[in-house]
């Protein structure tokens, strides 16, 4: 049985490691045992009435999926957490907890590109419209994109590919006068450095496989609901999706919750300390990480964030392709993979012009987007140096 312990005063360091324990056990497992069924059992006709109301079937949970749904839900500060499988998973659930045939959808332009996918091929089929706004807006340009039938504003902050940390308490103004709801991705946070329901979403949706599980071997999604009304709605989304999550996978993500805040310092001190001194090479023409002036937002950062982890961007200068796959190839401690979030250092070379309509991408050279990892940071700038070396040395 999941203890209360969180409705204690506590600051988040304290939570990480308090919340999603079974502490009402007079002798228990410092760790919340992996709980595996499908059917569950009732002991009394009594019991089996109130197990409908709690944990009474495996694909609604089981108290593996509680403990850590109540850590998530005392991290981001909401009502309820709900499981999914996977971020995308999340964002797409509480996308259709709130839409239904014939309604509108105003969607940031910077999105992750799988969320844009989904509103323009998956939604558009139902009569869903998507709208996609600049990250940039005032509230001025959202009242005027806003429609009759504006149901849902969904904010991704920061930019999954650029950066842009958006105004999420405008953007909660503007939702709630048109009667919609907004639903913030908090993935680059970790739910730690940024607390969009405090600054008014009704929704705060991670990807969990990233800075949460922090380990790169595991995909799950929260879905955290500001207060009753949103929760139900959520709730009965991911129940006629049928969606669920394994009991392994919530206690791998319980698990690495609990060094959630020690991984982020060093995730952060890694990139501020990479981005600096990328900075001053001459292969890069422009940093885009949210701690520098120059990212767009980054006065809504300072306000609104108590730090950075480790995901950012580089434009490099004019490199032809040819050089640019030299670079990669050169590298050796940062891996060249998809997602982000784990103890490993990652490099991606990306295309955010490819992934616009409301506005327009444009830079003097490549994208590459660094996740600095855990490891050493003189051996991650040696790493990122032999690679530019290589690439110079092909243009001799």
């Amino acid at each position: 049985m999941v203890g209360r312990i969180t409705e204690l005063p506590m600051k988040d360091n304290t939570k990480l490691i308090a919340a999603g324990r079974p502490h009402q056990r007079h002798a228990h497992p410092v760790n919340m045992p992996v709980e595996r069924a499908s059917t569950i059992l009732f002991p009394t006709y009594d019991d089996y009435l109130e197990g409908a109301r709690t944990i009474n079937y495996g694909r609604l949970g089981t108290s593996s999926h509680r403990a850590f749904e109540e850590a998530i839900t005392a991290l981001e500060g909401g009502f309820e957490t709900r499981l999914a499988p996977s971020g995308l998973q999340a964002c797409n659930a509480a996308l259709l907890a709130f839409i239904s045939a014939g309604d509108h959808v105003l969607m940031t332009d910077a999105a992750y590109d799988p969320t844009r996918k989904f509103c323009d091929n998956f939604l558009k089929r139902f009569g869903v419209e998507t709208t996609y706004y600049d990250p940039m807006a005032t509230r001025e340009d959202i009242a005027a994109l806003m429609q009759p039938n504006t149901k849902v504003i969904f904010a991704e902050s920061p930019g999954s590919l650029t950066f842009e940390v958006q105004d999420i308490p405008m953007l909660a103004t503007a939702a709630h006068a048109g009667g919609a709801v907004l639903i913030v991705d908090n993935t680059w946070s970790g739910g730690y450095f940024c607390k969009p329901i405090a600054l008014g979403a009704d929704v705060s949706v991670q990807a969990a496989t990233k800075y949460i599980v922090g380990h790169a071997d595991c995909l799950i999604g929260t879905i955290t609901s500001a207060d009753e009304r949103i929760a139900k709605k959520i709730y009965y989304a991911l129940l006629q999706l049928g969606s669920n999550v394994s009991a392994d996978d919530a206690y791998l993500a319980l698990r690495g919750l609990r060094t959630l805040s020690t991984r982020l310092q060093r995730h952060e001190e890694n990139a501020l300390a990479l981005a600096k001194w990328l900075s001053k090479r001459e292969e890069v023409g422009q940093i885009i990480h949210p701690a520098f002036k120059s990212c767009p937002g980054h006065g809504v950062w300072k306000r609104d964030y108590t730090g950075s982890s480790g995901l950012f961007g580089v434009v490099l200068k004019p490199t032809p392709l040819a050089e640019i796959k030299i670079f990669f190839n050169a590298l050796k401690l940062f891996g060249i993979g998809f997602s982000w979030g784990g103890f490993e250092s990652l490099c991606v070379h990306t295309h955010p012009e490819r992934y616009r309509s409301a506005t327009t991408w444009e830079a003097d050279g490549p994208v590459l987007r660094f996740h600095a990892g855990l490891e050493d940071i003189d051996d991650l700038k040696n790493d990122i140096d032999n690679a530019f070396t290589a690439m110079a040395n092909a243009q001799k």
